[in-house]
């Protein structure tokens, strides 16, 4: 059985948790594995992430790769399309998301979700990066009514837990929530929402993020 190991506050873990739960895939959870530089650690993840998988005596890393694997291993109920144009346009929405906008608003995250501070000059380099990316994923973004098209897909895993940090993060740093751009982004992460699989990984976000601060409040 395929063992997931990360941590819920982890989108990279839910992401692919929710890739789980929506194909059907039996899987066990260790949902208190931490990223670590430690040398055990790296001997499971060579990068010191999460989430890897562990199946059989093997393991993966790196939740695209994990998730690819899931699509061929258990291919019957699919969560990219068949059609290879198809295919590559949900890939390319997904690196849209994660590359130019989750991992641009990633250096807010000391300041606004860690009580740190970030610099004037990163903030205004990320709000001209974060543009780009915002340009690129307008242009590609559909709601029709999931963001890739008609059916569910792997953007719609990455798009619910990337989207709502992009969201606060910006809404924190500048006082603006820069999804604002994209009035379809509310009803449709609402919708998603509703999904069991999407709803049980945000219950489980929402407690352990809960946590963090019950804990941050404590020091």
């Amino acid at each position: 059985m395929i063992k997931l190991c990360g941590f819920h506050l982890s989108n990279y873990h839910n992401k692919v948790r929710i890739a789980l739960l929506e194909k059907g895939v039996p899987f066990e959870e260790a949902a208190d594995v931490k990223p670590s530089q430690d040398e055990a650690y790296l001997a499971k993840s060579p990068m010191g992430k999460v989430p890897y998988v562990e199946l059989d005596g093997t393991r993966l890393c790196e939740s695209e790769v994990i998730l690819e694997y899931l699509e061929e291993a258990f291919p019957q109920k699919p969560l990219l399309p068949k059609d290879p144009v198809a295919r590559a346009k949900v890939r390319e929405l997904v690196t849209v998301m994660e590359l130019h906008m989750e991992l641009v608003v990633r250096r807010l995250y000391r300041e606004v979700f860690f009580g740190g501070k970030v610099s004037d000059e990163t903030k205004e380099n990320v709000r001209k990066d974060l543009a780009k990316g915002m340009r690129a994923f307008k242009a590609l973004a559909k709601f029709d009514p999931f963001i890739a098209g008609k059916e569910l897909t792997l953007a719609d895993c990455a798009a619910a837990v990337h989207l709502p940090l992009v969201s606060a993060a910006t809404k924190l740093a500048y006082g603006r929530d820069a999804l604002e751009e994209v009035p379809q982004v509310k009803g449709y992460l609402k919708m998603l929402g509703e999904r069991p699989a999407f709803a049980r990984v945000n219950a489980d976000n929402k407690a352990a993020r809960q946590a963090l601060a019950a804990a941050q409040a404590k020091q």
